[in-house]
């Protein structure tokens, strides 16, 4: 069983102004996927609050995954808080999201969600709205094993991919 983090990052939820419907999409797909939510905050579009939270859970948890703050605003400073907190990136992750969801909605090639590593523990920025959330989630929950198996290195083989990303 792999542990997970679950960051929101909203202004308006961190205010109580809304309710978190993304971050609660993460921890439902991710449940049924058989992840354990260990760390779950929701903190405002602040990057040194991200970039905390990040630094900290990696050496605790397997997995952070992020909701929000990866839009054109002004106030969109998720990635560039996660590529402070990373020590390599994974560019196919946020890739291969947008690719996949962008054939649902052409907004999706509008996001500047990143992926990356700190220790062992893999990084992934994903949109605001809980649609959008679990089709990410669709997307890049058949790579998550093998890649949290090679951060941890407990394997030196490469499975045959599913159909529906060979």
């Amino acid at each position: 069983m792999y542990t997970l983090g679950v960051l929101t990052i909203s202004d308006a939820s961190a205010r109580g102004q809304r309710q978190d419907t993304s971050g609660q999409a993460i921890r439902e797909v991710m449940g049924a996927a058989g992840y354990q939510v260990r760390r779950y905050a929701v903190v405002p579009d602040d990057p040194d609050a991200i970039v905390r939270h990040l630094e900290a859970w990696s050496a605790e948890v397997d997995l952070v995954l992020t909701t929000g703050g990866t839009g054109l605003g002004p106030r969109d400073v998720t990635p560039e808080a996660t590529l402070k907190a990373v020590e390599r990136l994974v560019p196919g992750i946020p890739e291969a999201m947008r690719q996949e969801t962008a054939r649902q909605t052409p907004m999706a090639w509008l996001s500047r969600a990143v992926a990356g590593t700190r220790g062992q523990c893999l990084v992934i920025n994903l949109p605001g709205s809980p649609r959008a959330v679990r089709e990410c989630l669709g997307v890049v929950l058949p790579l998550l094993p093998h890649a949290l198996d090679i951060l941890k290195d407990t394997t030196r083989e490469h499975p045959v991919p599913p159909p529906s990303l060979a």
